[in-house]
């Protein structure tokens, strides 16, 4: 592991943040009846994962563009995950925005919008052999994923 700042890294913390920016002013209708019952400790795990990638993403260089070599392809499929989750996001901003928009998946992949970002870093973490993302983003996957999954069951439920 090289510590060093990471511009892929920061390449993918802009992808994953800029479209929740814009969502905060486009939230789903009956979103606050949902968000006030999210399980507490995933709560915390999801809070704790998303502090440890953002920093792990950007103070380790190991996720820099490298040669090519096998390991390379790792990052091809964590970026073509990137781009499929900007797709969901243009796909979510224009549906009615509902929670069952929200919570949607996408080519097979469930509650795509915790799900694309999560196995993305993976996928970086991976490329970049580096334990310490790695790590941190099962710690963001057991919280985001599975509050998105909770929220998913309830739309179910009373639908």
């Amino acid at each position: 592991m090289q510590f060093g700042f990471s511009y892929v890294g920061l390449v993918y913390l802009v992808m994953l943040m800029l479209p929740n920016i814009i969502w905060t002013k486009n939230q789903p209708k009956d979103y606050e009846k949902y968000a006030h019952n999210e399980n507490k400790v995933l709560l915390v795990f999801e809070r704790a994962g998303e502090v440890l990638v953002s920093c792990a993403a950007l103070v380790f260089s190991d996720f820099n563009i490298k040669p090519w070599s096998h390991w390379s392809w790792w990052l091809v499929v964590s970026f073509a995950l990137m781009i499929l989750y900007e797709v969901y996001w243009i796909r979510y901003f224009r549906s009615e925005k509902t929670m069952r928009d929200f919570y949607s998946g996408i080519l097979g992949i469930p509650v795509a919008g915790a799900t694309l970002p999560v196995l993305a870093f993976l996928l970086l973490a991976i490329y970049g052999k580096n334990i310490i993302l790695g790590v941190a983003v099962v710690i963001l996957g057991i919280g985001h994923i599975g509050i998105h999954l909770m929220h998913r069951k309830e739309i179910d439920a009373f639908n």
